[in-house]
């Protein structure tokens, strides 16, 4: 008999979304520029922080390997065990936010709470700060993070899959998060953005790939 899908799903996901539209709004609103103020006057030079950030760096190259070594072996006519399905539902999430990412980026234009690339405006250098949609270049690509989008991209999929397991989950989140803030390398906003993009990625990962949504129509 075929598993029947969650009917609560769809519910708690837009649940989830819309508080994470709502605490973006407000960390924009309110947070972001006092902590990144904070940030850069009490936390700068801290060299833990901006190693922490480095946590998501082998995430994307780890996923494209994954990737390739699981089409070569459905290839090769080898079912996938289970522990290798959760390593293509990761692969496939932090694949699939970087895009999403990357253009969200383009599209919001954000500046970046400090000054990194080329003089660009920021919030710290230059008291500069806001949107500028469709802007483009490096100095206008603070929204969302891509380290938190990454992280959670993967880390959600295992929350998911694994629950017993899921203060080992939430930890790298929170390490990079640290990281990010400690560093001044985000805005709050852009963080919890990032999240909600890499959980959401997840999120129909995971749901793509449960045996609900591949049975066949009409049958149980």
């Amino acid at each position: 008999m075929a598993t029947s899908p969650d009917p609560g799903l769809a519910r708690r996901t837009i649940g989830a979304a819309l508080a994470c539209l709502a605490l973006t709004a407000l960390a924009v609103a309110f947070v972001d520029l006092p902590a990144a103020t904070f940030a850069h006057d009490h936390l700068r030079g801290i060299a833990v922080f901006p190693w922490l950030t480095h946590l998501v760096d082998p995430l994307v190259p780890a996923a494209v390997i994954v990737l390739a070594v699981a089409a070569v072996g459905v290839a090769g006519g080898r079912p996938l065990p289970a522990w290798a399905r959760t390593l293509v539902a990761c692969s496939l999430s932090v694949v699939i936010a970087v895009v999403i990412k990357d253009e969200l980026k383009y599209a919001c234009g954000r500046l970046w709470p400090e000054t990194w690339t080329h003089g660009n405006p920021s919030w710290i250098g230059d008291g500069a700060h806001g949107f500028f949609p469709f802007h483009g270049g490096e100095g206008w690509e603070s929204f969302p993070s891509g380290h938190m989008t990454r992280i959670t991209a993967v880390m959600a999929v295992l929350w998911l899959r694994l629950p017993r397991w899921r203060w080992l989950w939430a930890a790298p989140v929170a390490l990079v998060a640290a990281g990010l803030f400690g560093a001044n390398f985000h805005f709050i906003g852009d963080m919890i953005a990032g999240a909600g993009l890499g959980a959401a990625c997840a999120t129909g990962v995971g749901a793509w790939m449960s045996p609900a949504s591949q049975a066949p129509a009409g049958t149980g």
